[in-house]
């Protein structure tokens, strides 16, 4: 007798500040989990974080009786600073992330003029993953998908029928992400968003954001590839890459920096942990003047 393949259950977790989706994949109760792009509180105003949000995902975990295998990052984000540190200590799992990182690592460590002690290696994260590479989640296989354009190191997650990815795309009626950080390129994004779409219509995609248009529904996080095809206003079937790339282009001229950028940034690159303490034992994280 054949074995029955086991479908990824999929937890989301809503960040209602940053808009960002969080999720806890596993194969059963009982089982084995991954945790993908856990959120840290941040209080711009007053420079103080919180794990409110991620201990939310360490109760549903601990619920479900999970062993966490996996901590992994879609890339790294613009716009929340990332929790993989504290879901890492308190669930275990290995924090991981697309090998690509290390050209976003080289970008930033100029704008911010990082330490000479930081490494634009990766070595800050547990597992860098390379294209098409394969990973276990107990009964579930994943395989990665290097999907640049956002970023130039952006990863898509795909764990048997369910697809997590990251800011490459949004729901439909929202469409795509900017190209216009620094590496950034729509022509990359829409190549990659084509490979996306060339898996089975019936994969279901998970968003890391959903910015409800005028407010004009409840935030979402769930579609299909071919819904996708078939209804994204900015990548749908028939949309040329030409056409694509002068949309977001003109598009990205109009966006300012997402609100967190610059704290996050500096966080991110270094797999969710802050910069070293100064002298003081206080830690800083900079901003740079007119760089940006």
């Amino acid at each position: 007798m054949s074995q029955t393949k086991v479908l990824p259950q999929v937890q989301p977790f809503l960040d209602e500040m940053t808009e960002t989706w969080s999720y806890v994949v596993y194969d059963r109760e009982g089982g084995s989990a991954a945790v993908i792009d856990p959120v840290l509180d941040f209080d711009q105003a007053s420079g103080r974080t919180s794990t409110a949000g991620a201990e939310k995902i360490v109760a549903f975990v601990r619920q479900k009786d999970l062993a966490v295998e996996w901590v992994l990052e879609t890339h790294a984000h613009a716009d929340h600073l990332s929790a993989a540190p504290f879901i890492r200590a308190q669930l275990g799992g290995r924090i991981a992330i697309g090998d690509h990182i290390t050209q976003v690592q080289g970008i930033f460590r100029s704008v911010f003029n990082l330490e000479k002690e930081f490494l634009v290696d990766g070595s800050q994260f547990d597992h860098l993953f390379a294209e098409n590479e394969t990973f276990r989640i107990g009964d579930l296989e994943g395989r990665v998908i290097y999907v640049p354009g956002h970023t130039p190191a952006d990863m898509a997650w795909l764990i048997g029928d369910a697809l997590f990815v990251g800011d490459t795309l949004f729901l439909p009626d929202v469409g795509s992400a900017r190209c216009d950080f620094p590496g950034g390129d729509a022509r990359s994004l829409y190549r990659s968003v084509r490979r996306l779409l060339e898996l089975p219509e019936q994969t279901r995609m998970f968003m890391c954001h959903d910015y409800p248009p005028d407010g004009s529904r409840p935030h979402h996080c769930e579609t299909t590839v071919g819904e996708q095809k078939r209804s994204n206003i900015h990548l749908k079937d028939g949309i040329s890459e030409a056409q694509f790339v002068k949309m977001r282009t003109e598009r990205d001229a109009t966006l300012g920096m997402p609100r967190l950028i610059i704290p996050s940034i500096q966080v991110n690159i270094r797999a969710g942990q802050m910069p070293p303490a100064e002298d003081n034992g206080t830690v800083y994280l900079k901003v740079p003047i007119n760089k940006l």
